[in-house]
């Protein structure tokens, strides 16, 4: 990702762009209006039961979803990215639970970030509604800056009053989604106007009921509040996904009860025909990609 003059550039853009003036094209107006692209970037910091953060960023803001890392991690993982704690204008929490939360006070006290979450969750991690947590409601927009407004959307997991997030940019929209264990013709129907999705993907059937965890745990994981399995992720895509979605992230897959490949297949089966865009794998140890909202192809990130 390029800057010039405080506009983004997606890197096909720019490759256009100097394609173009080496062809001797110099108008303004192309270069401008047809090549340059401001846009909202996703960049999945990791993802999994040992730490999940999601970082949007557009010219006016920078906002992460979740924040199960700790400080040193979370920095650790930014600098990859070039960009320090101290830039991100807010976190915003899904859910209490440690993989999601694991970071957010002492990134609070350590860079004075503001820690947005609702009532159930801000009370669960023992934090101030006042003083150390901005509410939020679902169904509330959530503006940053004049280019960012964020939906919180109620999902069903167990012991924890969990939403999913759709980002909207410039008329175009993307969702974050992960720990739900079901979903209802709602969900599908916010995910369905969105040019991006990322969406969990978290165990295949077999592999969990099959593997080596204890009877509770394994119905609790499948369970109406547990996890999405490759096939309900499957179906759930299959109901919201279009050929104006440009984009799949699988996230929170399981490290004992899934593997990348088996989640992209069991998925692509069923919208290989509906979806022409790009699908990925977000994993534990990330950043290892961005997308960029109008640019199918995610960008690689240089691992330092």
């Amino acid at each position: 990702m390029k800057k010039l003059q405080g506009v983004r550039l997606c890197r096909k853009s720019l490759e256009m762009w100097l394609f173009t003036l080496s062809r001797g094209c110099h108008s303004k107006s192309v270069r401008v209006a047809e090549y340059l692209v401001m846009t909202l970037s996703i960049t999945h910091l990791g993802s999994g039961s040992s730490g999940n953060a999601t970082l949007l960023t557009t010219d006016e803001a920078k906002i992460l979803i979740d924040c199960g890392f700790s400080g040193r991690q979370l920095e650790k993982r930014l600098a990859m990215l070039e960009i320090s704690p101290k830039e991100l204008d807010a976190i915003l929490i899904s859910h209490h639970h440690i993989d999601h939360s694991r970071g957010a006070a002492i990134i609070q006290k350590r860079w004075g970030t503001p820690v947005q979450a609702n009532f159930e969750t801000c009370a669960k991690l023992g934090m101030d509604p006042v003083n150390e947590c901005k509410i939020f409601e679902p169904l509330n927009r959530i503006e940053f800056g004049s280019d960012l407004s964020i939906l919180p959307i109620s999902v069903n997991h167990d012991g924890a009053d969990n939403v999913g997030f759709i980002a909207s940019h410039a008329g175009e929209r993307a969702a974050i989604v992960t720990d739900l264990g079901s979903w209802n013709d709602e969900l599908a129907r916010h995910i369905s106007e969105c040019v991006h999705i990322s969406i969990e993907s978290n165990y295949d059937t077999k592999k969990l009921w099959n593997g080596p965890y204890p009877e509770r745990l394994k119905q609790r994981i499948a369970g109406r509040g547990g996890h999405l399995s490759n096939r309900q992720t499957a179906e759930l895509l299959s109901t919201a996904t279009g050929k104006h979605t440009r984009s799949i992230v699988l996230c929170h897959l399981s490290e004992q009860n899934n593997a990348p490949h088996i989640a992209e297949s069991e998925v692509l089966l069923e919208i290989d025909e509906l979806f022409d865009g790009d699908i990925s794998i977000s994993k534990r140890d990330g950043p290892e990609f961005s997308h960029y909202l109008g640019q199918a192809e995610p960008e690689k990130l240089a691992r330092i």
